[in-house]
């Protein structure tokens, strides 16, 4: 964490949450690893200890903390080596669309179940065509009296099957020139009529994260719900976009650090031809090029996070710690997977799942490939 955001009740929050996941989150990893899904009454255990919705204001039933907060508890979930994304997921990027975009009535509605955990979120962008290009979704939203009728399908739902309440991407003008001014975001309750889930998906990594697709059937939902004003989602969404990537470069960051830890401890008491084989030289090289690359992400994520703090624009920077450090989360997995040798590739290895994991860092919250067309756009390219 960066130093000018340290202060002696953010080191105390800290303690406080690195106890309760050491005695709530660690013993069961393995567990919901195993069962591919994080118990509900968990959200009920994060939420009566203050830990979803930290930022929300105490009108709502938060805090009213800062961002760093946030970060302190991405940080220490990822050190439970429960690599699952869903805290910070609803925390951080669902839940503030509705703290942002949301009217007086849908923050009362809405805002304190989600601290409490009672409600979990989720958010549908994606779609089976459309991935990273938000402007080709498909499922449409057609106005019909003081509702809303809601056609189409999202894919790859992070929170899928647990959510009480889901944050739509919709098309509701068809017509729109350029396509992007004809999006909305409308709220789908999980009890809206024509609105269903399919199976849990059967993922290379972060088991314990439930995933799915969700399809909505001539599913009809109250007017009132759109979020933000009709037509308006693609603004909204290039704007909270900022903190979703943060996050995910931080949650990357963690996970590079873990990893690390993990396998200096292994090389340092493994033994290969009398001596630990952290002791050779190619490997005491591979493993001081990943504390140098793990030192340079940690010293850029915080001083991101510290401008986010401060609320500057930091689009560009935050693309950047979202490609470099997932990039590099996954080269730290490939080396320390490989210097842990066969006992690496066994599941009883923290890295070997962590390994797993992180290669969807890439991915989610937008490609390596979008984030370097976004820095090469701000630099006049």
């Amino acid at each position: 964490m960066y130093e000018s955001l340290m202060t002696e009740e953010l080191e105390i929050f800290r303690q406080t949450v690195r106890m309760f996941m050491k005695q709530e989150v660690e013993p069961h990893v393995d567990e919901w690893e195993r069962d591919r899904a994080v118990p509900r009454q968990m959200w009920n255990r994060f939420g009566e200890q203050g830990l979803l919705c930290p930022w929300v204001e105490a009108a709502y039933g938060g805090s009213g903390a800062g961002f760093e907060y946030s970060v302190v508890l991405a940080e220490e979930f990822g050190r439970t080596r429960a690599n699952a994304p869903m805290l910070f997921l609803h925390s951080d990027i669902i839940v503030p669309y509705i703290a942002e975009f949301g009217t007086e009535e849908q923050k009362k509605r809405w805002l304190p179940g989600c601290v409490s955990g009672e409600i979990v979120t989720a958010i549908g962008m994606t779609e089976p065509g459309t991935g990273s290009d938000l402007q080709a979704i498909r499922t449409r939203a057609v106005r019909d009296g003081d509702a809303y009728v809601i056609n189409g399908q999202k894919t790859f739902i992070s929170n899928g099957l647990s959510a009480d309440l889901v944050i739509v991407v919709c098309r509701t003008d068809p017509d729109a020139e350029p396509a992007h001014k004809g999006m909305s975001l409308i709220v789908v309750e999980s009890s809206a009529p024509g609105f269903s889930r399919g199976p849990k998906l059967r993922k290379m990594g972060n088991h314990a994260q439930d995933t799915s697709d969700l399809f909505f059937d001539d599913c009809r939902v109250p007017a009132s719900n759109i979020l933000g004003g009709e037509n308006a989602a693609f603004g909204h969404l290039m704007r909270m976009l900022q903190q979703e990537r943060i996050m995910s470069a931080v949650v990357s960051q963690v996970a590079a650090e873990v990893m690390l830890e993990d396998t200096l401890e292994y090389v340092k008491t493994r033994k290969a031809f009398g001596r630990p084989i952290g002791s050779h030289q190619h490997n005491a090289f591979k493993l001081a090029e990943m504390a140098t690359e793990i030192e340079i992400g940690r010293t850029f994520i915080d001083r991101v996070v510290y401008d986010h703090c401060m609320g500057r624009k930091v689009i560009r920077q935050a693309s950047m710690a979202k490609s470099w450090i997932c990039e590099m989360a996954n080269r730290t997995a490939y080396h320390c997977v490989q210097l842990h040798g066969g006992y690496g590739y066994m599941e009883d290895y923290p890295v070997c799942r962590m390994y797993r994991d992180v290669r969807c860092h890439t991915i989610y919250a937008g490609t390596t490939e979008i984030m370097k067309s976004i820095i090469a756009k701000g630099m006049g390219l």
